[in-house]
């Protein structure tokens, strides 16, 4: 029952309000479905189907959605919902909305006069295939149902030029219940449209086309444009007097079959149902964590494994993302295999020690390796997979397979490898120059890097003292010699300890050698991480600086909002949130250290237990708005209430469940 929503008409009195609420789908190839609640597409990013060609990534937004509309007793009753700009009038149907379900799969409940419409969105996992569902309840006179499928056929980051420039065309087959569309422009696929029921037919050239689609949401983060479908067809369902009608529209990329719409749709909720037996410890919280953690674990075509997305509706996979959400993913969730085939798939891409930052939306281009905390996160997973599992099997697949990497990386980490990372004399790890922008705080405007942190991070070199004492371990169990590892990790603790402690401000320096004071959140990973350095006073001082300076209830900021500096607001134009992103916004992710930092320095009191369960369950209000289930990129700093950036976010959604289920429940 925990991942049922349903929202009545007081959650969208207003279309305005009825837009602040997304529901998502994913199809584990990185393709996916989403939309708002009432139906308005609000983002470019909207849509039934949208398709990878390459998994996870060459994303195409394909049918953006249908419209709906009810003819009966001489009357015609739009129910589409979508905001236009220029004279066309937005479509208002969202007032017959008589509530939305969700349920795994999104339902809208529409009553017209004493008709009951209900339409179910579902896709197929493993393919690029949608299908809409409608069950309807006739009145007491004939009708007609009238659907309008809207083909969008485009980058799903990019507007659909006027109709005049587009190459979309289309053919029906000759039973009148298949369709389908082709890109002139993009010969890579196909679209087959069918429906199992009433007649499809083709519209005059003139009608072909709606213009001027506005996203609103997009609109209010700065993007300016709008938008252009393709509508070559209605589908039309004629009913009789108190007639129930059951049938299905099927959208897809792959070769056309005859499985049930109906059928689809439950396997898609079955599944996800079936996820949940595997979790340790069910609640609310974990149920809807595990339902979300599930859209982003995908299959990748180059190396035949599972990877993680970073984000939806946008970002593909990324090293750092990956390896800090994988905890909370997958072992929390109980999916090692699924943890294993990620481990493996990011070190076959292993170049120069350093594992990949990320993956380009276009698969013909090479992944990017701006980052120095990536190899060093990937330590941290193989620890935890192996405290997961601890298996016989477990540790033969890492001696195997990933240790071979670790030596490479920890060799290439102290000899020195791309963009200035290197260990220097007093064992420490510094990193970047110049444009480089390789840690988590990595946003550049043009020339300007807002946060550089170039030198010595504070959490650079808490992971490489992780990383040191997990070599340790592994090459003990492994029969090899340890104390290189466990010399150098002394080196590390005392260089550490002398050069990051501000006595002044009670904390830790951000970075070194040039010392940065500003209060940051990298600094909670120097209390968190299984491998620390610090004494518990100075751990405890952390903890109290951060909790006054940077805790917010969705979020740390990322910089105290006692600094000149700090920026309070994360919305409007582009250069206006990045010059916010790490200059005060607050991220969800950072918070799972946080909690996991908080009760280790509390000793696990019931106190610091019951204040860390706070911590975590406050994100149930928070999982039913913005996107259903999942957890925002990042909120303003200042009255954090609004999620943004990506709708749902891989390291919000493992690290809240990786400290709620080790820290709060274990």
């Amino acid at each position: 029952m925990s991942i049922k929503y349903r929202f009545g008409k007081s959650f969208y009195r207003t279309l305005e309000e009825g837009l602040e609420r997304e529901w998502l789908m994913s199809n584990g190839l990185g393709g996916f479905s989403s939309s708002s609640i009432i139906g308005d597409c609000a983002r470019i990013h909207s849509g039934y189907l949208i398709a990878s060609l390459n998994p996870p990534v060459d994303r195409i937004n394909i049918l953006a959605k249908t419209n709906e509309a009810i003819v009966t007793g001489g009357s015609r009753y739009e129910l589409s919902c979508q905001q236009y700009e220029g004279e066309r009038p937005n479509d208002n149907g969202f007032h017959y909305l008589e509530e939305f379900l969700s349920d795994a799969v999104p339902s809208y409940v529409y009553q017209i006069r004493d008709i009951r419409l209900k339409k179910t969105i579902a896709m197929e996992y493993g393919r690029n295939t949608s299908v809409i569902c409608y069950e309807l309840n006739n009145g007491s006179g004939e009708s007609e149902l009238h659907i309008t499928p809207l083909f969008t056929l485009r980058d799903n980051s990019q507007f659909n030029p006027a109709p005049s420039a587009m190459t979309l065309s289309s053919a029906l087959s000759g039973d009148s219940r298949q369709l389908t569309v082709t890109n002139s422009s993009d010969t890579r696929y196909t679209v087959t449209f069918t429906a199992s029921a009433g007649s499809l037919v083709l519209r005059e050239p003139k009608d072909q086309y709606i213009t001027g689609i506005h996203y609103a949401i997009d609109a209010r983060n700065g993007s300016a444009g709008t938008d252009t479908c393709y509508t070559p067809c209605d589908i039309v369902i004629k009913l009789k007097p108190r007639e129930y009608a059951r049938f299905y529209l099927k959208c897809t990329i792959e070769e056309p079959d005859e499985k049930d719409g109906f059928k689809i749709a439950d396997e898609y909720k079955d599944r996800l149902y079936s996820l949940l037996t595997r979790l340790k410890h069910r609640d609310d919280l974990t149920e809807r964590l595990a339902v979300s953690a599930d859209t982003f674990i995908v299959k990748r075509a180059s190396t035949g494994l599972k990877t993680i997305l970073a984000g939806f509706p946008w970002f593909t996979d990324w090293g750092r993302d990956t390896m800090i959400a994988l905890q909370g993913l997958t072992l929390c969730t109980g999916r090692y295999k699924d943890a294993e085939e990620i481990l493996e798939s990011f070190s076959l891409y292993l170049k120069n020690g350093l594992i990949p930052n990320m993956f380009p939306s276009n698969a013909k281009e090479n992944p990017y390796y701006n980052t120095v905390d990536a190899s060093l996160w990937y330590f941290y997973s193989v620890d935890k997979y192996l405290a997961y599992t601890g298996s016989k099997e477990s540790y033969s697949f890492i001696e195997e397979k990933i240790y071979p990497v670790l030596k490479q990386i920890i060799a290439s980490y102290k000899q020195g490898t791309d963009f200035s990372i290197h260990m220097d004399k007093d064992g420490l790890i510094r990193a970047g120059s110049d444009l480089d922008q390789i840690t988590w705080m990595d946003v550049r405007v043009g020339d300007w890097v807002v946060t550089p942190r170039h030198g010595k991070p504070v959490e650079i070199n808490a992971l490489w003292y992780n990383a040191l004492k997990v070599m340790e371990k592994l090459a003990s169990h492994f029969g090899e010699d340890a104390a290189s590892y466990h010399n150098l990790a002394e080196q590390v603790s005392l260089s550490f300890n002398q050069r990051f402690w501000n006595e002044e401000l009670g904390c830790l320096y951000d970075v070194v050698d040039e010392n940065d004071p500003k209060i940051r959140p990298n600094q909670i990973w120097a209390v968190s991480l299984p491998y620390t350095m610090l004494d518990r006073k100075k751990e405890k001082q952390i903890i109290d600086v951060v909790y006054k300076h940077l805790y917010t209830v969705y979020g740390l900021r990322t910089l105290s909002d006692t600094d000149a500096d700090y920026k309070g607001s994360y919305i409007g134009p582009l250069a206006d949130r990045d010059a916010a992103y790490h200059m005060g916004t607050a991220w969800p992710f950072p918070v799972g250290g946080f909690i996991t930092a908080y009760v280790k320095v509390h000793d696990y009191s019931p106190a610091s237990i019951s204040r860390a369960r706070e911590m975590c369950e406050v994100f149930l209000d928070h999982m039913q708005d913005g996107c259903l289930n999942g957890i925002a990129e990042v909120f303003s700093g200042t009255n954090t209430c609004t999620g943004n950036g990506c709708y749902n976010q891989a390291w919000s959604v493992g690290e809240i469940l990786r400290a709620y289920t080790e820290d709060v429940l274990s």
